[in-house]
């Protein structure tokens, strides 16, 4: 029986060995297809899942992630890539979307002025924050928006290593979403940044704009998988009712 959000959220730990057990790839993709509902900065969805199931892959994957554990036993592997250099391309999906959507006789006025308002955010918001020029323009832009801030509330993240954050802040919330996906299905997995980021591109095949977000091991937790008991500061640390 499928776990609740809680449950799975609750079940949920990173599982450095696994059993030797096959993992059914369809359901791992099924939870690859929850990971691409997650929220995603002007709904740009800067990534791409890599689902690794081919054996020689595995191995040479498993030596790029530093011979951890947590690759080496997994059945599958997942690699989540931010691609914060298709924003044009995907900018100009959400501009299709909006034609289509749009895309009737007696549009009211409220539509009229929604399909304006999201059209240009797309065809002039997006380019002045992701175009830049070796970071040069990024640097400029934000000075220029430090200045503006002083009078008014503004975006202030322009420069290229701004860009990239957001790029990774979206990533990071759709492999939230597949690990907890995977653990309402009873399926373990194991995010892990130590990983020859150069290697892995290079096994996968990954243009010069692709980065990798996380490498995560999926399979089924072995009993010395979990290598001891779950650990958290104590709530009333972290939170502030404000």
């Amino acid at each position: 029986m499928e776990k609740t959000v809680s449950e799975a959220i609750a079940y949920r730990r990173s599982t450095r060995i696994y059993k030797n057990e096959p993992i059914d790839t369809a359901k791992v993709k099924e939870c690859l297809i929850n990971a691409s509902l997650a929220p995603t900065s002007s709904n740009l969805q800067l990534w791409e899942f890599y689902h690794v199931t081919n054996k020689d892959k595995l191995e040479r994957l498993a030596k790029a992630c530093l011979d951890q554990n947590a690759a080496k036993t997994a059945q599958q592997l997942v690699v989540v890539v931010t691609r914060k250099d298709l924003w044009r391309k995907r900018a100009k999906a959400n501009i299709e979307f909006l034609n289509s959507v749009y895309n009737r006789e007696g549009l009211s006025e409220r539509d009229l002025k929604r399909k304006k308002m999201a059209t240009d955010y797309y065809k002039k918001l997006i380019p002045t924050i992701y175009i830049d020029f070796f970071g040069i323009l990024g640097y400029i832009k934000f000075f220029i928006f430090q200045i503006v801030g002083l009078f008014k509330p503004i975006y202030r993240q322009a420069r290229l290593s701004d860009m990239r954050i957001v790029a990774h802040k979206s990533a990071g919330l759709a492999a939230q979403n597949f690990m907890t996906s995977m653990a309402a299905i009873g399926y373990d997995t194991c995010p892990m940044e130590g990983s020859d980021t150069l290697r892995v591109k290079q096994i996968l095949k990954l243009p010069r704009g692709a980065e990798i977000n996380m490498v995560i091991g999926c399979g089924i937790r072995d009993d010395k998988g979990i290598y001891g008991p779950r650990f958290r500061i104590p709530f009333k640390e972290v939170y502030f009712e404000v």
